[in-house]
């Protein structure tokens, strides 16, 4: 198998000329991301490839863009949105759920919204408070959303392909920081299965399950963590909804121990939810209280400094496990 280094913003770039070259249908639609190539330089050349018809855009209306993909997936196109941030999304929000996720089952199948709603996650890049939060849980809790989040560039092209495929709209959460990271990626089509996590490292003491930027931070804590006799088995959960239960809490069984690591807040949080469900399907072979990492419950702040000290970091996530092994 031929591979090639790409990063995760070159992975979603070949993605979207892919479903673009292959389907008349799909268009894209978003704030700046035509000539100027989307705030985070993903959809550049696009627009010179396949016009203004195909590559399309729109107002700084949120609301207008979602309803606007929404209303043309209905009626058989495939529409990729690029809104630039989840913040962002906020606005756009009764269109989101109360449409487009429930339109298929409230027309009885009759109707579906198959739409792709690309933002960015995360804080990390100084960028404030109100450009910063992590609010991909929230739409992991609407029944009739597909809820994704690529850690690197080979799942990020598995995940958008598998997308594509999909008859539900889909939130397909980026992280600010990872646009660079660079990876092998096949040559060869493929796909990654939506709902399927993944282990990124295999250890024998306690599992660590996070998603998104926190799972480079947590490889990190492991690697650090080795160095003290831990051997951490790290699983990237690759999608929110559907959650895959089932690879979490085989390693649970077999580690004993486990901690949930998330970059938005602990209150009201999704790493609640993956603990509630650790406990559901591997309650037996807990040896020690479940652990939760997140963010400090104070709005994301501008300075460099401070905002370093609200999001976990990997010492954060070594010094609680250690405290955990009671080193």
């Amino acid at each position: 198998m031929y591979m090639s280094k790409l990063t995760l913003r070159a992975a979603i770039s070949k993605g979207l000329e892919e479903a673009l070259s292959s389907d008349e249908n799909v268009f894209l639609l978003g704030e700046d991301i035509g000539e100027y190539g989307g705030a985070y330089a993903v959809t550049k050349g696009l627009l010179d490839k396949f016009g203004e018809k195909r590559v399309r855009d729109m107002p700084i209306a949120e609301s207008v863009i979602a309803g606007t993909a929404i209303g043309s997936s209905m009626v058989g196109l495939r529409p990729i949105v690029e809104i630039m941030t989840i913040n962002f999304t906020l606005l756009a929000m009764d269109q989101i759920v109360n449409h487009g996720a429930k339109i298929r089952h409230m027309s009885n199948g009759q109707l579906s919204a198959p739409f792709i709603l690309r933002t960015v996650t995360g804080g990390g890049g100084g960028l404030a408070a109100t450009h910063s939060q992590s609010l991909e849980g929230w739409y992991a809790n609407v029944p009739g959303l597909i809820v994704v989040t690529p850690s690197n560039p080979y799942d990020a092209l598995g995940l958008l392909r598998s997308c594509l495929e999909s008859r539900d709209p889909v939130i397909y959460v980026e992280h600010c920081l990872l646009y660079s990271e660079i990876a092998e990626v096949p040559e060869e089509y493929y796909t990654v299965p939506v709902g399927k996590s993944v282990v990124c490292r295999e250890g024998k003491d306690v599992t660590i399950v996070t998603y998104s930027a926190m799972v480079r931070v947590c490889l990190e804590a492991a690697d650090e963590l080795s160095k003290y006799g831990i051997e951490a088995e790290v699983i990237d959960l690759r999608s929110l909804r559907p959650l895959d239960t089932e690879t979490s809490a085989k390693s649970l069984m077999k580690t004993g121990r486990a901690v949930v690591v998330e970059e938005n807040w602990k209150t009201g949080g999704f790493g609640a939810e993956i603990s509630s469900s650790l406990h559901e399907n591997a309650f037996d072979f807990i040896e020690s209280p479940i652990i939760r990492i997140a963010a400090e419950e104070v709005p994301i702040p501008y300075s460099r400094n401070l905002e370093s000290n609200v999001i976990p970091d990997s010492s954060k996530v070594v010094n609680k496990i250690k405290a955990m092994f009671e080193i």
